[in-house]
């Protein structure tokens, strides 16, 4: 059984997605993407991994960083998964680029290197947006190039975390 709960947010709408036990999907409405891993036949109900999930971005929204992680499962390719395990990595109030993910990929691969935008496909398809920070992924000049919420948002994210002022 799936399960959907929204969440408003200072940047617009979230759905969140759960199989009861842990995040599945965490989406902005109309987001490229959006609902990638949400079965049409899904339930809205209040549990306690969205309460949970509401409180970490209650405390987010707030400017500050949140002291735990509601739990999370993922479901997609072993390499989509490395990947968003990578996004994990990156803390709170800094930024990496995709080419620094890739090598860090290739490195972990033993690989001699690693594509850069196949890494950015995997990071476009991340299925929980904020929570596994793929805004917090810049181009290899430091441009802040594709977010599938939108540039906005993503410029909003790491504006809230000072990362970024225009």
């Amino acid at each position: 059984m799936q399960y959907q709960y929204k969440y408003h947010s200072p940047l617009g709408d979230i759905t969140m997605a759960s199989n009861g036990e842990a995040i599945t999907g965490l989406w902005f409405d109309g987001q490229k993407y959006f609902g990638s891993n949400l079965s049409d036949d899904s339930v809205c109900q209040k549990l306690p991994i969205f309460l949970e999930t509401c409180h970490w971005l209650d405390i987010y929204f707030q400017g500050q960083k949140p002291d735990f992680t509601p739990a999370l499962s993922l479901s997609g390719t072993d390499f989509r998964i490395n990947v968003w395990n990578q996004l994990k990595k990156i803390p709170y109030g800094e930024t990496t680029t995709y080419k620094q993910i890739a090598q860090a990929i290739a490195r972990q691969q033993n690989l001699p290197h690693m594509s850069a935008q196949a890494v950015g496909g995997a990071v476009g398809h991340n299925p929980i947006s904020i929570i596994i920070p793929c805004h917090r992924v810049l181009g290899s000049d430091k441009s802040l190039t594709g977010y599938a919420g939108g540039i906005d948002k993503k410029r909003a994210l790491l504006t809230l975390e000072g990362t970024f002022s225009d």
